[in-house]
């Protein structure tokens, strides 16, 4: 399983869903821009981590988002390479 999530067929699909979102800056700062520059430079080491199980998603950054009803949502807000890894592992059963 680990493999399909991290085949480059797999992770450039991923990588397309998350540009194609067009979303804000993870909590690390890290535009969907950037983030191409970034793949380039760690991929390797990225891919090597995930089949070794070294590989840890960071934190997340939680915001209340208040309701009309009063009530809160809580919103998780994901690094932007965790968004990519996210989208891989969703990729896979599609």
């Amino acid at each position: 399983m680990i493999e399909k999530v991290v085949n480059r067929k797999n992770m450039l699909r991923a990588y397309q869903q998350v540009m194609s979102n067009q979303g804000s800056a993870g909590m690390d700062g890290m535009s969907v821009k950037e983030l191409s520059d970034h793949l380039h430079k760690n991929r390797d080491k990225i891919v090597t981590d995930v089949c070794n199980g070294k590989y840890l998603p960071q934190t997340i950054l939680g915001v209340a988002i208040p309701k009309s009803n009063g009530k809160i949502r809580l919103l998780g807000i994901r690094l932007e390479e965790t968004r990519k890894e996210t989208e891989k592992s969703y990729s896979i059963g599609s």
